[in-house]
């Protein structure tokens, strides 16, 4: 089970309103798509407003129905094949992809995250329409978000995770989840795993994401669906890594895409096979969304290149972790000039103000129309604007308004060119978002004057932009040391097990889900049998040593789903999300066994000790997870009556009989 991100933490996260986030018509549709009585016309109509996500949406259906079948051709077909659910997160999705696609921090690739985040999310979706392991619609979805806990991580802390990618850069056996949670009081799996299930993901999934994030090892059982779908992911991770990979790197993740795919029992044919049929839908869809994107070789001729290249060079078991393709270190350089951005149809009157410009140690981008100027005010990022009142003439009138909205326009000094600079001229200006007017044709040495003024202006707000910063890295250094003394107070310091205070909050977020997923839910209490008469014969010394030992037997013999607390001396809580009570009382089983087939030792004392466990599942009877535990409790007592060292569950023994 992924760590949990503490929920008040998070919130604080969310409503700072900093992470991403999806926005426009993505939010209407994802809001209408968390309606109960939503008709498809009405959902339909919606997605119709945006005529970029109906091309999307129609081409994932059409990846769904698989080749041979009549395609997709309309968005209420789309809407029918895919359904409610995964139209909702490709919104999200989608959307993300278009208002993150470019960010501040330099050390880290934004085209190549999101371009191996496609390649990833087509695999995972031609995977399942082999192994049946999820829909193909909602892994597609999976695949796309889940490492959004790295673009999260370099939105929130930019700089942070700059300073973070340019150690790893300079050395390689660093351990980035490390560093992060060191730094930030948690780390990008974390992190990515919580906003998942946020956004209504399954569980399956966003545990699928976490281990993809921490490791390729898993202990899940052999068949079943979270070994399936975890597997799915990591071998289209590795395929994402391999898409934006160097030619170097290529020949370690030919031989991991074979290892990960014969987890899937996919032999090297198969697997070349949807390798190669992933290159070929994600160049079309990295056209559709304009992203980056380069074609690669034929999977077998990488394969062969693969297994000719010298085993001590490249070793066929080495790890490659999918974040290590969008790293972009970009080394400190000298102060750069200042950015101008100059915006105006005549090309003769602008390549006369570009080179007075650039004379003047400025430099300088242009643009011709105002379609050009809006994207190269977010791209380029230019410290002022020239604008030209043509512009503005040529239907552009909300062109100034449009560029105060964006996050790069609301610190920009703009300067505005106008044939006729009268009154009413200089207050339309000012009202639409210019900062100063200057009247053509326009005179060199009074231009320069005023880009000096709006030099000046532009410097105040870089310098008031790192007071912002240096208060958001204090905020965050605040909010770990305060994340630090949280986790302090719930976690028990001898045997290092959450306490009942953190059990409780993390079991009332259990059933919350389990109540909206109609999901079931059980619950475990162990109580070691006879430990006074330890603590009594040997001392408190041996009793901790002894209980510090119980524990480790207890921790692995837990499914990695499952969450353990000590409430007491020598008592425990076990919670078990999406499990039934033939499921509990087998992992009890296993608990059982743990301890009493552990050798207990202290010094020269050896001793074997045994438990006592009450089952409890979810019915209809238990009105609250306080219920839950109680009955779990009473179930122990009963246990404990009958001799120790045994399991009773409510089931067997309902209260009151």
């Amino acid at each position: 089970m992924a760590p949990p991100i503490d929920s008040t933490r998070f919130e604080q996260i969310k409503a700072s309103g900093d992470l991403p986030s999806p926005k426009g018509v993505a939010l209407a549709i994802m809001r209408l798509a968390n309606q109960d009585d939503v008709s498809m016309p009405e959902m339909a109509r919606i997605i119709r407003t945006d005529p970029a996500f109906v091309g999307r949406l129609i081409k994932a259906a059409n990846g769904v129905i698989g080749y041979g079948r009549r395609p997709i051709a309309s968005v209420q077909d789309a809407l029918t094949v895919l359904g409610m659910p995964a139209v909702r997160t490709m919104a999200l999705g989608f959307s993300l992809l278009t208002n993150y696609r470019v960010g501040t921090c330099q050390e880290f690739n934004y085209a190549n995250f999101w371009s191996s985040s496609l390649a990833a999310a087509v695999m995972t979706q031609l995977i399942s329409l082999k192994t049946r392991a999820a829909a193909p619609d909602e892994i597609y979805c999976l695949g796309l978000l889940a490492r959004i806990g790295e673009l999260a991580l370099v939105t929130l802390y930019p700089a942070e995770c700059g300073a973070i990618l340019r150690e790893l850069a300079a050395d390689s056996s660093l351990n980035q989840l490390e560093l992060e949670s060191r730094r930030f009081g948690m780390n990008h799996a974390e992190l990515g795993a919580a906003m998942l299930a946020d956004w209504g993901m399954p569980r399956v999934f966003t545990e699928a994401a976490y281990q993809s994030a921490i490791s390729s090892d898993h202990d899940y059982p052999e068949g079943s669906r979270e070994r399936a779908v975890t597997d799915t992911l990591l071998l289209a991770n590795a395929t994402g890594a391999l898409c934006v990979a160097s030619e170097q790197e290529r020949g370690v993740l030919t031989r991991r895409m074979l290892m990960l795919g014969s987890r899937l029992s996919l032999d090297e044919v198969a697997t070349t096979e949807l390798c190669d049929n992933t290159v070929k839908s994600w160049l079309d869809w990295c056209v559709l969304l304009n992203v980056e994107a380069s074609p690669l070789p034929s999977f077998e001729s990488l394969h062969l290149a693969a297994v000719q290249t010298d085993a001590a060079e490249l070793p066929p078991e080495a790890e490659f972790s999918p974040i290590a393709a969008t790293r972009h270190v970009v080394p400190h350089a000298a102060p750069t000039k200042p950015r101008v951005l100059l915006a105006m149809p005549d090309t003769v009157v602008r390549t006369a103000i570009e080179k007075l410009l650039c004379d003047a140690s400025y430099e300088v981008s242009t643009a011709k129309d105002t379609g050009m100027a809006i994207e190269l005010v977010i791209d380029y990022e230019p410290d002022m604007l020239i604008i030209d009142d043509v512009l503005l003439e040529q239907g552009g009138e909300n062109l100034l308004v449009q560029i105060r909205h964006t996050r790069i326009g609301r610190g920009l000094f703009v300067l505005l060119l106008g044939q006729r600079v009268d009154e009413e001229f200089k207050v339309l200006a000012y009202e639409q978002g210019a900062d100063d007017v200057v009247e053509k044709p326009v005179s060199p040495r009074l231009l320069l004057a005023r880009l000096n003024a709006g030099r000046r202006i532009s410097s105040l707000h870089q310098e008031l932009e790192r007071d912002r910063e240096e208060m958001r890295h204090f905020a965050a250094e605040l909010a770990v040391s305060n994340r630090r003394l949280q986790e302090v107070a719930m976690i028990d310091p001898l045997t290092g097990f959450p306490n009942r205070r953190l059990f409780i909050d993390r079991m009332l977020q259990e059933w919350a889900a389990s109540t909206r997923n109609r999901r079931p839910l059980s619950c475990i209490v162990i109580d070691i049998d006879h430990f006074r008469r330890v603590n009594d014969a040997y001392g408190p010394e041996v009793g901790d040593s002894v209980l510090r030992q119980v524990c480790q037997s207890i921790r692995s013999a837990l499914r990695t789903q499952d969450m353990v607390a000590r409430t007491g001396g020598n008592e425990f809580l076990v919670m078990c999300p999406d499990t039934a009570i033939e499921a509990a009382q087998a992992c009890a089983e296993r608990l059982r066994a743990a301890v009493e087939g552990a050798d207990i030792v202290s010094g020269m004392l050896k001793l074997r000790l045994t438990i006592s466990l009450g089952v409890a599942t979810r019915d209809s009877s238990i009105s609250d997870a306080d219920t839950l535990i109680r009955r779990a409790e009473y179930a122990v007592e009963v246990a404990k009556k009958e001799g120790r060292n045994r399991i009773s569950n409510m089931q067997m023994h309902p209260p009151g009989h």
